[in-house]
Formats: C-alpha cells, structure tokens, sequence
C-alpha cells in the first residue's frame, strides 16, 4: 500500500535556535495503519507531528502528504483536509458551549451544506461513543470525554489521518484509556490511518509500528514487539519496556512476548 505521509531526509531548525530538532529524518507512514512515535521531551517528535499538515515547514528535504508538498502554499488546505490534528489540551480546541456545536464548528468553516454538517456531527459522535452527550455542555464533562469530542471536532471534518500530539498528557488513566481505545478503534474498524505521539510506553503497545525518536533522530523502528525486545536501547533513552519484556529480558529468555499469558508460557517452557 502507497503511503500516505512521507518525510524525505527532513531537517529542521527554529530560527532562533542553536541546534536541529529535526536530523534528516526518513520516514513513510502507509495508509490505515497505526504508528506510534515514542520519545522524550526534547527528542523531535512534537516538531515532527506539526510537519504532517504545515503547522511547520522542513528547514531543508520534504514533506509529503498524498504526493501534495506540504510547502506548496496552494494545497494548503487539501494538506490540512487530509491531516487532522489534535492537541494535548482539550480545553484549546473547545470552541462552542454546546458538544454539537464545538464538532460543526470546523465544517461549518470549511462551507459544507447544513444537512451534510448534521450528518457529520451525528457520525462523528458516535464514533467516539459521544453521542448521547451532544447537548452537554463541555467544560461539565470529564478531561477524557473533552479529548473524545476533540477527536470528533477533526473527525467532523472527515480526514484521512488522525494525527495526535500526546492526547492524554493532562488525562488520568481512565481518560486515558478512553482516549487510547477510541483511536485504536478507528483505526481497526474505520481503516484511519493514526499516528500516535506519546512518551507513554503502555500507550503504544497496540499499535502496528512504533517509531522512537531522539535528538531529533529515529534511532528504532518496527512492531511494539521488535522495538521494545530492544532493551539496551530503550534504557539507554531513558525509556520503559513492558514487565513482561524486562523479566523475559533477565531470565535470558527469547523476548517473544510482551502479554503476561504468552510470557508465563515461555518461561514454562525453558523450565520443563
């Protein structure tokens, strides 16, 4: 399958700044799959996520977002159609006093007709398991249902990608849980293409690829699995693996398994 996004040898500076954020990175995310970029703070991966629809344009190399070139100025707005983006802070992206409203408010600004903007709003709720909260008010709802609603505010605008730049920073593990399983859903059940930036380890663990970046470079790439058997790697960045991947990590044991029912079965197995 053809990807989606594409980041050709992208290097980036802030113009003020002293050193790259971004170090000529290579990267090709395919259409309906699930990537999660894990890193530090500092490590590129939020500058990264704000080149996937413009926000941020490469110092030098190329983005390209469905062979549209995120620095031509005239598709713009097709780019920002096809990306939708969502934020750490919910609150930032609540626009309206009403839950409807805020999820019509981006198509009602992109010109499309009244009845399809119902449509939209309905479909987009529901995705997110929102619905019977259309007629709330958002500051009264939960920090992970404010998320969810973020999510549908995007997805009102019908995007091909779900781009998330750690959505459940200010969340607590239960907002976070929503929030978690309502991209995996759209991506398994709706075909979206997510990206996922986070520096929580368990937050990655289902998604299709994982990516880890620091000072501004990919220094791991592939499955959850792969990556975190990693484990030199991942403490050398400062970075968790699953319980399951550290104990069979100790025991010298094939890192084969990152659920605690497959791991119990491979140590039973080097036991007997």
């Amino acid at each position: 399958m053809e990807p989606i996004i594409r980041f050709e040898n992208v290097h980036f500076s802030y113009p003020e700044g002293e050193r790259e954020i971004l170090c000529g990175i290579n990267l090709e995310i395919t259409e309906g799959s699930f990537v999660a970029v894990l890193g530090h703070n500092g490590s590129g991966k939020s500058t990264l996520f704000k080149h996937m629809n413009a926000i941020l344009l490469p110092t030098s190399g190329k983005v390209w977002v469905r062979d549209m070139d995120t620095a031509d100025e005239d598709k713009l707005l097709d780019i920002r159609r096809t990306v939708g983006m969502v934020f750490q802070n919910p609150d930032n992206q609540i626009v309206a006093n009403v839950v409807e409203d805020d999820v019509a408010f981006a198509p009602e600004n992109l010109g499309v007709p009244s009845e399809e903007i119902r449509q939209r709003v309905d479909a987009a709720l529901k995705q997110v398991g929102m619905y019977e909260f259309r007629m709330h008010a958002p500051h009264l709802l939960s920090g992970g249902q404010k998320q969810r609603v973020a999510i549908a505010g995007v997805l009102a605008m019908q995007p091909k990608v779900l781009a998330l730049d750690e959505p459940t920073a200010m969340l607590d593990p239960q907002g976070r849980k929503e929030v978690i399983d309502t991209v995996t859903r759209l991506c398994r059940e709706k075909g979206m293409t997510v990206v996922l930036i986070t520096h929580h380890m368990e937050e990655c663990i289902g998604a299709d690829r994982l990516v880890v970046m620091s000072n501004g470079s990919i220094v791991a790439d592939g499955t959850p699995l792969e990556v975190f058997s990693q484990v030199e790697l991942m403490e050398r960045e400062g970075l968790d693996v699953p319980e399951t991947t550290r104990v069979l990590h100790e025991l010298g044991l094939p890192k084969t398994a990152m659920d605690p029912e497959s791991c119990a079965a491979i140590i039973a197995g080097a036991k007997s």
